[in-house]
């Protein structure tokens, strides 16, 4: 089996993650993340379920994650995933599209999954400039050209609808963002949306995509990037994000991320260190 390399740069200039994936096996439990995600696979086969659909990809299939979209993704077979992606967050985001269309306010992607020889062209390209430290103008004119097509082809209202329950929900949600650190009981959420426990799970899980506690885990994995960002060692992240100990906020952030919090936390050092 090959070894599996695991590489993720932040892009000052770009405000953005660039991550490459080799030889993996690893399966992702069904989650989600506060960015937009854009990748593409270079080799392998996985099958992928987003937003209660499912979808087999592989070598040139696109992945086009809004905020908030779940998903999970397992090997289809018993070979390995190769795959390149960019983390942009939503301030990063509305940035690009005030600059493209003149627009303050968010777009999503109307699909999950595309396949795109043009995109694709922009995106590895700006993978591989980002990956190899070109210079800023190169990078940037290659990300506008890129989204100004995402845009133009995939556009759609940054808009969750109305679910039902939807102030009950949101009340959850504010509970687990609020308390994230400490331990958090089902009683508690539901005492604070005004839900029964059979209601809470069924509308929780319909409207999100993923449990209370899956959301809470999310929520603590997210928090617990931006304290690695800062330099927070990862055994003080561990307490201060509601996690056990320090081996299971580990196991926890690899699975989700797919690389430690310590290696994590250093790509950042390393950045401060340059400048």
């Amino acid at each position: 089996m090959r070894k599996e390399v695991r590489t993720i740069v932040y892009d000052e200039t770009l405000k953005l993650e660039a991550y490459r994936f080799e030889g993996i096996v690893q399966p992702f439990p069904n989650h989600f993340h506060e960015y937009y995600v854009i990748g593409f696979v270079e080799n392998g086969e996985r099958q992928l379920s987003c937003k209660g659909k499912e979808y087999t990809i592989s070598n040139g299939s696109i992945i086009l994650f809004n905020p908030n979209d779940n998903h999970a993704c397992s090997q289809h077979d018993d070979g390995t995933l190769d795959y390149r992606g960019l983390n942009i967050s939503k301030a990063t985001m509305l940035n690009l599209i005030e600059e493209i269309t003149g627009k303050h306010k968010l777009f999503g992607f109307s699909k999950s999954v595309i396949v795109d020889e043009e995109v694709c062209c922009y995106l590895k390209s700006l993978h591989e400039m980002i990956m190899n430290g070109e210079t800023d103008f190169e990078k940037k004119e290659q990300l506008l050209l890129m989204m100004s097509t995402l845009f133009q082809k995939y556009e759609q209202p940054f808009d969750e609808g109305i679910p039902e329950c939807r102030q009950e929900i949101e009340k959850a949600c504010k509970f687990m963002d609020d308390n994230f650190s400490d331990r958090i009981y089902l009683d508690q959420i539901c005492k604070y949306s005004g839900l029964s426990k059979s209601t809470l799970l069924r509308a929780f899980t319909r409207e999100k995509g993923v449990t209370p506690y899956r959301y809470l885990e999310t929520v603590r994995i997210n928090e617990a990037k931006k304290m690695l960002e800062k330099g927070v060692s990862p055994i003080e992240t561990a307490m201060l994000t509601g996690f056990s100990d320090q081996s299971h906020f580990t196991n926890y952030f690899t699975r989700f991320i797919g690389i430690a919090p310590s290696i994590y936390r250093d790509i950042f050092a390393q950045k401060d260190e340059e400048e």
